[in-house]
């Protein structure tokens, strides 16, 4: 596994188990270069989860991009990546136990959306103003009308 700060390719397990919802091993890592500590998840090769795309183009469900979104709209909020990588976890689950293999952005966005309310309404309102494209400040406005209800 290569180290995110030096790039080395060689480093060492420090501790490993289940993770939280045990459908993967994580795995701390120290780099033997220069002792960076990393985690990494082990995961049983599945397979893909297609994202359908509004103009109809498909491509593979990436967890790390959904989480680049999730993690811009959590900043500064008080949510620990691990309460986001459960979040996506619930929604891959869900998606594997209904026994889908393709799902629609706005499926995908929608089923963001609701765990997200429930987490938190700032994160849930920074999310949607991307998700919804929000023209102008009275689609953000119904949008927190509507939330308020």
């Amino acid at each position: 596994m290569r180290c995110p700060k030096c790039g080395c390719e060689e480093s060492k397990v420090v501790d490993s188990r289940p993770s939280e919802s045990n459908d993967a091993i994580r795995r701390r890592r120290e780099c033997t270069r220069c002792g960076f500590r990393f985690t990494t998840y082990e995961r049983c090769e599945e397979t893909p989860l297609l994202v359908v795309k509004k103009d109809g183009h498909k491509e593979t469900f990436d967890r790390q991009k959904l989480m680049r979104g999730l993690v811009a709209a959590t900043v500064k909020r008080d949510i620990p990546i691990n309460a986001l990588n459960s979040l996506i976890d619930g929604i891959v689950s869900e998606l594997r136990d209904k026994g889908r293999m393709e799902v629609s952005s706005e499926d995908l966005g929608s089923m963001v959306l609701k765990r997200l309310m429930d987490m938190d309404k700032v994160a849930y309102i920074r999310f949607a103003s991307v998700y919804r494209d929000f023209k102008d400040i009275d689609e953000f406005s119904e949008e927190l009308r509507s939330l308020q209800k």
